[in-house]
């Protein structure tokens, strides 16, 4: 099964500060003791979302909800192995929840993918290194572990198409506009995006290439 962890998000959910002094790097393979550790702190999907009291509704429904297409869910079993998904989340950040189910409904159907979920406050250290282009620690954030804890790939805030699009907005659009987008972004998508580069991400790790857009601190 896929662990995951989950962290704040750029619209609803609270931007840390901006960090300086950073520059975009390779990604690396590297194994962190913390990364497993926090790992083992994490609770299950369905632990997080009884506990869950913001957005409580949306969480319940996509927990009911989520799919992940098959073709995706045969790619995700065809990398075989053992992998933890760590992912750093909040409930009251909407991006989470229009995000985690879905992750949570692909490791459910992977056998050797572990997911579990931490606060930001347990996930903080994983959260540093795992920063949006921007600088901003955020939730979802999503760490691929491997059977023997290494850093082997990340998917930090949004997926791509949205932390694309996202990229070159923010700079003209008003809170109110990307909220708006965001919206009907997720109500299209329906999760795909994110299955997709989750799907990728085990993939690329498999052939022993991390897949992680994030900035990297020195």
């Amino acid at each position: 099964m896929l662990a995951a962890v989950v962290v704040a998000s750029l619209f609803s959910c609270a931007p840390a500060a901006r960090v300086s002094a950073v520059t975009v790097e390779p990604v690396t393979v590297s194994v962190d003791s913390t990364l497993r550790a926090t790992f083992t702190r994490g609770i299950t999907f369905a632990q997080f979302v009884d506990a869950a009291v913001a957005r409580r509704e949306g969480w319940l429904r996509l927990q009911r909800e989520a799919v992940v297409p098959n073709a995706l869910i045969a790619r995700a079993r065809a990398v075989g192995g053992s992998w933890s998904l760590l992912v750093i989340a909040r409930d009251g950040c909407g991006d989470s929840m229009n995000l985690v189910p879905y992750a949570a409904r692909l490791a459910d159907s992977v056998p050797g993918l572990n997911l579990r979920i931490v606060s930001m406050k347990d996930g903080e250290a994983a959260a540093s290194t795992h920063r949006t282009q921007d600088g901003r620690m955020a939730t979802p954030t999503f760490i691929l572990l491997d059977s023997t804890g290494a850093d082997m790939g990340c998917l930090v805030e949004l997926p791509a198409p949205l932390r694309q699009w996202t990229d070159k907005a923010r700079a003209t659009l008003s809170s109110d506009s990307l909220h708006a987008y965001r919206n009907t972004f997720y109500a299209k998508d329906r999760g795909v995006s994110l299955a997709t580069e989750l799907v990728v991400m085990l993939e690329s790790a498999r052939a022993g290439t991390p897949h992680c857009d994030r900035l990297l601190t020195r």
